[in-house]
């Protein structure tokens, strides 16, 4: 059975179903998430609509007032558990296509090391209402056991999902792997970047912004690639021949350990840090690192740049001015005073904290 679409005029409907999940989430009333989004369903909206004009914009939104710090990480957590059961409980509706499996197969995965599954649930769930099979195999999932998967089912194409840029060095590697089995990759998530260049960057056969981009990716179908021509990295990533990619993150550890040595030379407050806050600043620097690596990795400041960015705006949402993060830069430069590459993303990343927005000089200054 297929759904009439709701009217122009019927929008309405859909900002008071915002309304009433967003308080049933905040609430964390399961139940009354529930009667929200299916009482939308019974007045005609089409799952595919509840999902990505209801469920997705809460979710938004969700994520905004934790940054905002209005919402605790529980509460955070709590509402994506709600939202997870929610359309767990959806795919159990009658379908409005026709029978599963009409229109392919398709694999839906999140990279290795990512736990952020619920985007990927959704587009696994618009998949499945627009007639096609669906493999989901949720979060974190080990490239060698998602190839393995790939070799065994063969599907139309695999729906590659990762949030965290940080993430990207073991996309890159599962896109590589899955076109060397001979199934083609649609790349999806913010890791991936607002416009889909680092999907580019890495091979991926194709990249799409939300669901409905997906579905029409893969309505027009992705021809297969050759099998057994595995590409190396540098082949796509030429700039990683300098090194400083696999030193940093090799090197992780001792950056972390140098960089709190020398906060506690320069912030003395520090020296009557708790163990719990000390453990939390250990994380904190090694976030840090984490994303220059990705940064480096990918040769985009903008990516470094904008972490850098977002971590203030959530410090200076809970009371910290974001100029705390400065000294640890400055010690990281120390570090790294041998990584050209670094030193730059390190620079425009200081800069970012300063409000300039403007490139900072260095060998990549138009990255």
């Amino acid at each position: 059975m297929t759904k009439t679409p709701i009217a122009v005029e019927d929008g309405q409907l859909l900002e008071q179903a915002r309304q009433a999940l967003w308080q049933a989430v905040t609430e964390r009333d399961e139940y009354a998430a529930g009667q929200a989004v299916f009482a939308l369903q019974n007045a005609g909206v089409s799952v595919e609509d509840v999902l990505l004009d209801v469920v997705v914009p809460v979710q938004h939104k969700v994520g905004t007032e934790w940054a905002a710090d209005r919402l605790t990480v529980a509460q955070e957590h709590a509402a994506t558990a709600i939202h997870d059961r929610v359309i767990a409980a959806l795919s159990h509706r009658p379908r409005e296509t026709g029978p599963p499996g009409a229109a392919g197969t398709v694999t839906v995965s999140c990279v290795e090391g990512e736990w952020h599954a619920l985007p990927a649930r959704i587009v696994a769930e618009v998949l499945q209402q627009r007639g096609y099979r669906v493999d989901f195999l949720g979060a974190q999932v080990p490239t060698a056991r998602l190839v393995a998967h790939l070799h065994q089912t063969a599907p139309a194409a695999l729906a590659l999902s990762s949030s965290l840029p940080t993430r990207l060095p073991d996309a890159h590697k599962a896109i590589t792997a899955a076109q060397a089995v001979g199934v083609p990759v649609l790349a999806g998530g913010a890791a991936f970047g607002p416009d889909g260049r680092h999907a580019r960057q890495l091979g991926a056969d194709a990249w799409a912004p939300d669901a409905r981009a997906a579905v029409a990716v893969l309505d027009r179908g992705l021809p297969r690639p050759r099998t057994g021509a595995i590409r190396q990295t540098v082949d796509d990533l030429p700039h990683l021949v300098d090194q400083e990619y696999t030193l940093v993150a090799r090197q992780k550890r001792q950056l972390v350990k140098n960089t709190l040595a020398g906060l506690d030379g320069r912030l003395p407050a520090m020296r009557a840090y708790s163990d719990a806050q000390r453990e939390r600043t250990a994380e904190d620097v090694g976030h840090i690192v984490d994303f220059l690596a990705a940064a480096l990795y990918t040769d985009d400041a903008r990516l470094f740049r904008g972490f850098i960015g977002w971590t203030g705006d959530i410090l200076e949402a809970r009371g910290v001015p974001a100029r705390v993060l400065d000294p640890g830069l400055a010690l990281l430069e120390q570090e790294l005073k041998d990584f050209p590459r670094a030193l730059g993303f390190l620079a425009q990343g200081r800069a970012a904290l300063r409000g300039d927005t403007s490139p900072a000089p260095g060998p990549h200054p138009t990255v």
